[in-house]
């Protein structure tokens, strides 16, 4: 079928449509029929998918209502019953559903079949359904089903199921069901990324016909059971990512069919045994991000008998080894993937000649790389060579074999132009060299080919110049980090093109001009940092409007100026909004509380961008000012929740709303001009730990439920003009009296300890306050009543009592007169 169908109200896989192949009778039996008629109920219902169907190049034109079924395009009948047998669709829409009554029919011949069948079950959420009437099914593949429950006694036969695959599921922290461990015939079982915790469970060793084990990415917290290296038909052995301890058993031996053994990431320690060398088979050991304490040259020289013959992968990195890297592993000519840690740059890679993937990063190598390996760059697809001390400049590298190849040569001292890189690299990070010199031409390199790049790493070098206007082949990207460097002129518009783009870095330069419309075009952003530039204008309402997936929000210290868009609140997904150091004025929106992610304290959906080698490559970072300091956010950044408004001229109230934000972590509305109150309600964002309201016009008294914030560690309500005892907690009393000055306030942990008037609470003012919040006037409300009262007090009797008004004007007249002498004589 065309790429271009399109499916919709996917329910169900294709194995359901398995079954209807089973369904089939002896194929030695003929009708004689030339011609096979497809059934009547059965073309309906193909009609009725065709209409969930988008078929812009007509390739269903076939599919008609007077039609044979069975010789429409994709559909395959059975040439004796003429049941409809297989359909060449990618998914299955809800109508197919409607062709399965035929199972019944055919249940026998289901049941002859399924000793030979093959099910995968990879969007199906309910086991029982698909399993009830199977019951000899031999492969079982639920992965990435989301299942978070397994019926205890499901139908299968436990004779008959030699694979199972329950892997990238949603079980949560529990046991393995103790359903699988009756399947003693399994051949292969993968149980990863389910979060499985406890020890490896002991009813597993009676699985001794297991050829492939897969416990990796759990939660498993024992040593290597014994009894698991008496698995002598072990194959595939992958353990990694869990917390096992203890140290790797000489009975490593035994495992004498061994191809593949990964234990990468644990906290296992000791020695690797030497008896491992004994295990001719092997051919991919993965041992780094271990506490192995010993020296190189003891693994190698264990390795060195039969094993070196045969073994393919070796990696050893992030580990405690001692020593140095040897001339001894030359010995190792079929290597195609190495990754160690070491002093010097290894000099005998240079003679391997099938390497395809090297990874030597934070091997703590103060070297230059010798220009016959960059000749070898060419056949790698994985060249990671980070978090070194390696120095010199890095060629160009204008060709690369393979297709979706990964370059890590970051965090080093390489120097020099930016080299000319191939268009099927798909992951580059050159950061943190001291890189220089201009973009132009490894941007505008080849600019007729499409190029693969994904993830593009530029940061923390030394670039200079404008961002040259050569962005629209390079498509693919999804991550763009041009930050901290020292680029200028405006955003290039061809930017605009990258519409799969989801992570914009450019902080840190001094790049200026407005936020184009052309950005517009890039929906799927879920990162904008561009913070620490000289961009100017007003913050775009489009950015609320257009990017409803955006996480970050970062536009600190630029010259933004303007009322903060209402827009930016329908940016629920929103976890981190920085717009502090502008020249921001007005009001803060009060629709603060329409950030329902930073309500939440759950983690985000912050999309993994790429996986490399079979593992997700952690890429997103953000550079934050959390409690005073500048800090970088990467693997953490999904756990954290920042709203910073500082250092802008924003006035008005705090609105009442911002306390609805419980899962934020850091509120930073310092150096403004807000006034009032702080809302009473400020207890009830719990998950606080710093919060800056210094340097406004706050006044009133600090609430009582301020105590309520025990994860509090920064505080700092200074220059403001509040009034009042502190309220009493654990949390405030701990913290400095710098955090209170410039106040009016008493009690610990100020010196002033509060008096009997200083501790009375401002209760009159409390009372005084109307509807909307703010403090009543009283000498304005009582001159009204007393203008009336004076008037009549002096007035009243005159008017009434004759004989007093005759004297008071009688008075005036002498008044009067004694008034014009003392003028006349003065002049």
């Amino acid at each position: 079928m065309d790429s271009s169908l399109r499916l919709r109200a996917i329910t169900l896989n294709l194995f359901l449509g398995l079954l209807i192949t089973l369904a089939t009778l002896d194929p030695t039996f003929c009708s004689g029929v030339s011609e096979v008629h497809c059934i009547q109920s059965e073309r309906q219902a193909l009609l009725k998918i065709k209409q969930d169907l988008i078929d812009p190049s007509n390739r269903l034109a076939s599919w008609a209502v007077d039609g044979n079924c069975c010789q429409w395009v994709g559909v395959v009948c059975n040439n004796v019953t003429g049941h409809v047998q297989e359909l060449h669709l990618q998914s299955v829409p809800p109508p197919l559903l409607e062709l399965f009554s035929i199972q019944a029919q055919y249940e026998a011949e289901i049941q002859a079949y399924a000793r030979s069948m093959f099910g995968d079950l990879s969007e199906v959420s309910d086991l029982q359904h698909v399993t009830n009437k199977v019951t000899s099914l031999s492969d079982l593949c639920l992965s990435h089903c989301n299942i978070s429950f397994i019926p205890t006694t499901p139908s299968v036969n436990s004779s008959s199921l030699t694979t199972l695959d329950l892997s990238f599921n949603n079980f949560g922290n529990t046991l393995i069901p103790f359903w699988v461990f009756g399947h003693q015939n399994l051949v292969s079982l993968n149980l990863s990324a389910n979060g499985f915790q406890g020890p490896i469970p002991i009813h597993l060793r009676n699985m001794t016909s297991l050829r492939h084990l897969d416990l990796s990415h759990n939660d498993f917290n024992s040593s290597i059971p014994n009894w698991l290296y008496n698995f002598s038909h072990l194959e595939f052995l992958n353990l990694r990512v869990n917390q096992l301890q203890g140290t790797i058993s000489s009975a490593i031996g035994n495992l004498t069919s061994a191809i593949s053994i990964d234990l990468t990431s644990n906290e296992l320690g000791g020695k690797v045994p030497r008896s491992l060398g004994d295990v001719c088979s092997i051919k991919e050991i993965k041992f780094s991000d271990n506490k192995w304490g010993q020296d190189i040259s003891e693994i190698l020289g264990s390795l060195s008998r039969c094993v070196s013959n045969g073994l393919e992968i070796l990696e050893l990195y992030y580990t405690e080894l001692s020593g140095h890297l040897t001339e001894e592993l030359g010995q190792f000519q079929n290597l195609v993937q190495l990754s160690l840690d070491g002093p010097n740059f290894p000099s005998w890679i240079c003679s391997q000649k099938h390497l395809c993937s090297v990874g030597i990063s934070n091997a703590n190598i103060t070297d230059a790389v010798p220009s016959l390996f960059w000749s070898m760059s060419s056949q790698f697809n994985h060249l990671n060579l980070s978090h070194n001390h390696m120095y010199g400049q890095i060629p160009n590298i204008p060709m690369v074999l393979y297709i979706s190849s990964m370059i890590d040569i970051s965090s080093n001292l390489f120097e020099g132009p930016l080299p000319r890189i191939s268009s099927n690299v798909s992951f580059l990070d050159l950061s943190d060299n001291l890189l220089s010199g201009s973009i132009s031409h490894f941007l505008c390199y080849k600019m007729t080919e499409l190029k693969e790049m994904e993830l593009l790493n530029l940061g923390k070098n030394r670039l200079s110049g404008e961002i040259t206007d050569c962005w629209k082949n390079w498509e693919k990207l999804l991550v763009l980090n041009l930050g901290n460097n020292n680029f200028t002129g405006s955003i290039p518009t061809s930017i605009g093109s990258l519409s799969l783009l989801r992570s914009l870095h450019l902080f840190k330069n001094k790049i200026s001009g407005t936020l184009l419309p052309i950005l517009k075009n890039c929906e799927d952003l879920q990162i904008i940092d561009i913070s620490e530039n000289q961009f100017a204008g007003s913050i775009p309402s489009w950015i609320g409007q257009r990017h409803s997936s955006l996480i970050v929000l970062n536009l600190r210290s630029n010259n933004f100026f303007g009322h903060i868009p209402k827009e930016l609140c329908n940016l629920t997904s929103l976890q981190i909004l920085d717009l502090s150091q502008n020249k921001l004025f007005g009001s803060i929106p009060r629709c603060v509380n329409n950030f329902s992610a930073m309500a939440s304290i759950s983690q985000n959906n912050l999309q993994d961008l790429l996986v490399v080698d079979g593992d997700t490559v952690d890429f997103e970072r953000a550079s934050l000012v959390i409690k005073g300091q500048v800090r970088e956010y990467s693997t953490n950044l999904q756990l954290v929740r920042t709203l910073d408004l500082s250092k802008n001229y924003l006035s008005g109230e705090i609105p009442k709303e911002v306390t609805s934000l419980q899962g934020l972590q850091s509120l930073n509305f310092s150096f403004n001009i807000l006034t009032g109150r702080i809302p009473e309600n400020i207890g009830d964002m719990v998950s606080l730990e710093s919060l800056d309201l210094s340097e406004n016009q706050l006044s009133g008294h600090i609430p009582p439920s301020m105590s309520n914030l025990t994860f509090l560690s920064l505080l700092n309500l200074s220059m403001n003009h509040l009034t009042g005892k502190i309220p009493s907690s654990t949390q405030l009393q701990s913290l400095h009296e710098s955090s209170f000055i410039g106040n009016e306030l008493c009690g610990p942990p100020l010196t002033d300890n509060c008096t009997i008037n200083d501790a009375k609470p401002d209760t009159g003012k409390e009372r005084s306050k109307d509807s909307g919040g703010r403090e009543v006037d009283w000498f304005y409300v009582s001159m009204a009543p007393g203008f009336v009262v004076g008037f009549w007090v002096v007035w009243g009797p005159v008017l009434v009592n004759r004989r007093w008004r005759i004297g008071y004007f009688q008075f005036l007249d002498r008044m009067g007169y004694k008034l014009s002498c003392v003028v006349g004589k003065t002049w």
